[in-house]
């Protein structure tokens, strides 16, 4: 039988819940739940029980956790025999896809007038958030912003095909729950768009990641700060790189996103767009302009922690990491090395995103004609980070590694096994929720 871990995750998905909403429903923290589902914490006999009760699964996961540890399961069994007869499941929230979960208008299945009422957990999470808007004003606001600010600060932490229902499920919710025309929750409203935009792009949903894009952007332009109509421009441009999208309209939303910011770290995240797009389009002078620009913006900005890397921030050690990018662009390998080697040392990235600036690293080894030492570094890089940590992002960075490869060094068997190892792309094979039935969708 599966690990304990491996099958609660199963389980989960299976019934259509976020790791929030079975955390809510079984009163522990969802990055709790996390750790056991991926195996780094050994979860407990209460839990098992907790969770089959709630997912109907009794006596599936009690047994599987008692295989693993036979003496714990007897010591709580008896407390909760009652419960479990007294305690149904609430009715699963009938959700098909990101897009119809977070856009469903009034009197269609999925919006407010849909002929039911919510129940469970989605009772029990809409009665908390209107009991928080109905004390004193701002309250709504406060505690939206919240949940938004708790989901940027996780983003780097979670895996995209983990985080996406979850940022879904809490946009319904605000969407279900706002006031029309309600210009300050269009802030965190906006947000959440900017985190599912860019987590449809990581997953290779491409035509998907540019609607929600477009609709990111939309929903920042009606909000009540200028900054974040910057701010999802800047992002959408950053990620527009690996999406393919057109350059120029790329250098447009930079530029734009550059005329909104208003504060040093929305200055220095359009900066950063603004450089890599121009180092695309080969404008050496204008490109190495705004990484200078850069550095100047943030010399005095807080380092980023990659326990809170949230993409709503920027780090002074951000900087170097651009410049590696925008340096192996230009082809100045001696400067991309340097720029790479202070961003790697800072240790302020997630694995995802560590991994494209060592697969930049790898690009540069090739570029020097050092194809050996190259590919082996992206071969490492690739077959060492997690296959839950596998972008689209980070396959168009490694495609440039293979890229650079040059005349009789194609026929290495080196280059026959990255290209193969290329073609892999676990993320274009894994489903939504790998079970849930956001699996069906495909952007």
């Amino acid at each position: 039988m599966a690990e304990f871990g491996v099958q609660l995750r199963q389980s989960r998905q299976a019934a259509a819940l976020s790791l929030r909403q079975l955390a809510t429903r079984v009163g522990y923290d969802h990055s709790y739940l996390s750790q056991v589902e991926r195996g780094r914490r050994p979860g407990s006999a209460h839990l098992a029980i907790l969770c089959d009760r709630e997912l109907g699964t009794s006596p599936a996961l009690s047994t599987a956790y008692e295989q693993s540890h036979p003496t714990a399961l007897a010591a709580v069994e008896d407390d909760h025999v009652r419960s479990q007869a007294s305690a149904a499941p609430g009715p699963v929230p009938e959700l098909s896809s990101p897009e119809a979960t977070a856009a469903a208008p009034d009197g269609v299945p999925g919006g407010r007038s849909a002929g039911r009422l919510p129940t469970g957990v989605e009772l029990l999470e809409a009665v908390r958030h209107e009991l928080a808007g109905s004390f004193g004003p701002g309250t709504e606001v406060a505690e939206w912003r919240a949940v938004a600010t708790s989901h940027a600060h996780e983003f780097a932490t979670t895996p995209p095909t983990e985080r996406l229902p979850e940022l879904t499920a809490d946009l319904q919710l605000l969407r279900s729950g706002a006031a029309s025309g309600s210009a300050a929750l269009a802030v965190p409203a906006a947000e959440l768009a900017v985190m599912i935009a860019l987590t449809l792009a990581e997953l290779g949903r491409l035509r998907s990641a540019e609607r929600w894009w477009r609709t990111a952007r939309a929903t920042a332009d009606g909000s009540a700060e200028r900054r974040m109509a910057g701010v999802a421009r800047s992002w959408e441009a950053t990620s527009g790189l690996a999406e393919q999208r057109p350059l120029p309209s790329l250098l447009e939303l930079a530029d734009d996103a550059l005329a909104l910011a208003d504060r040093p770290a929305d200055v220095a995240r359009a900066l950063a767009a603004r450089a890599r797009v121009l180092a695309a389009l080969h404008d050496a002078d204008g490109a190495r302009q705004a990484v200078c620009d850069l550095h100047a913006v943030t010399a005095d900005l807080p380092g980023r922690s990659v326990v809170s890397s949230s993409p709503f921030e920027w780090g002074a050690f951000g900087a170097d990491g651009v410049e590696g990018r925008v340096c192996a662009a230009l082809g100045d390998t001696l400067g991309a090395y340097l720029a790479l080697d202070r961003a790697l040392g800072a240790g302020v990235f997630g694995a995802s995103e560590r991994a494209e600036l060592e697969l930049v690293v790898a690009q540069c080894l090739v570029m020097d004609g050092d194809t050996a030492a190259g590919l082996a570094v992206g071969m490492r890089v690739l077959v060492e980070l997690p296959d839950e940590w596998h972008t689209h992002h980070l396959y168009e960075t490694a495609g440039r590694v293979l890229s650079a490869v040059r005349g009789g060094d194609l026929a290495r068997r080196a280059v026959r096994d990255f290209r193969e190892l290329l073609g892999r792309r676990p993320y274009e094979s894994r489903s939504v929720g790998s079970g849930s039935r956001y699996g069906g969708w495909q952007g």
